[in-house]
């Protein structure tokens, strides 16, 4: 057994007893957050009592966690970490389509819908809309047969997911194809801003740092196509709230987009996408 005199010694000798793996990439991850680890708890020279409070934190966000709820995601998303992964994962050439998370309420199963086809199933007061756009390569030739799964909250700010409000199993999610020009088109209702789930673990977390938990108006996307980058990324309105103080910090400018009255008198805006190569 090594002597370990101080902070130093152990973590050579922690770090030594995780490097017998077969596994290069686990050994390489495991070490590092193993050095951060102890480089953090030096810093702030936690205590016994906060270090049992991080533990019941991480116990009670495991807790809370369902088929439809997924807490430690949304710890990620708030933390900023999953924007990271993202942006580091992805890492879009540049003109084509910027990505962002996938968030929480992500169902798969989703029913295949018609070009031009409403997602909303059910009743709902808010404004209906339409967006529409192309799907081209980088160079802008059109791609026929995109997959475009869809999904996005009601006026009110509830996804199907969560089961609140009593929606349909399928309201306000689709799957659409483009045509052999490359063209889409989702009718549906104007997004709605809502709140993340603040009523656990994470939500007291925000609460203690005085921070919002709420998000802009938005319709994801996640596209797919043979031989290029699948696509996750959202459709944000620019007259929704919060767009710049977004809770898990998913806008980019370049996704926003205008809803205005088109010659046929409907609420619409155009958004093309330009799939990265893989």
């Amino acid at each position: 057994m090594a002597d370990m005199t101080g902070p130093d010694e152990l973590l050579t000798e922690v770090l030594a007893r995780y490097d017998a793996g077969d596994n290069e990439r686990l050994k390489f991850v495991m070490q590092a957050a193993i050095r951060h680890l102890h480089d953090f708890v030096r810093e702030v020279e936690l205590t016994r009592e906060e270090w049992m409070a991080g533990i019941q934190f991480l116990t009670a966000t495991g807790q809370i966690c369902s088929d439809t709820r997924q807490e430690f995601i949304l710890m990620s998303d708030t933390l900023g970490v999953s924007t990271l992964v993202e942006m580091l994962t992805y890492s879009p050439t540049e003109g084509t389509t910027e990505n962002t998370v996938l968030g929480p309420f992500y169902a798969p199963g989703s029913p295949d819908r018609a070009k031009g086809e409403s997602m909303l199933d059910d009743e709902d007061a808010g404004d209906k809309v339409v967006v529409r756009g192309r799907i081209t390569d980088p160079d802008g030739n059109p791609l026929a047969g995109v997959v475009l799964d869809c999904w996005q909250s009601n006026t009110d700010g509830f996804y199907q997911v969560q089961e609140i409000d009593g929606q349909s199993d399928f309201n306000l999610r689709g799957i659409y194809h483009t045509d052999d020009n490359g063209e889409y088109e989702i009718r549906t209702v104007r997004p709605g801003k809502y709140p993340i789930p603040h009523d656990g673990p994470v939500g007291a977390l925000l609460k203690a740092n005085n921070r919002g938990w709420m998000r802009p108006g938005h319709l994801h996307t996640w596209v797919k196509h043979p031989g290029y980058k699948e696509l996750i990324t959202h459709i944000f309105d620019r007259k929704s709230d919060h767009l710049y103080d977004d809770a898990v910090f998913g806008v980019r400018e370049s996704l926003i987009v205008d809803f205005a009255e088109d010659d046929q008198g409907e609420l619409s805006a155009t958004f093309d996408f330009v799939l990265d190569p893989a």
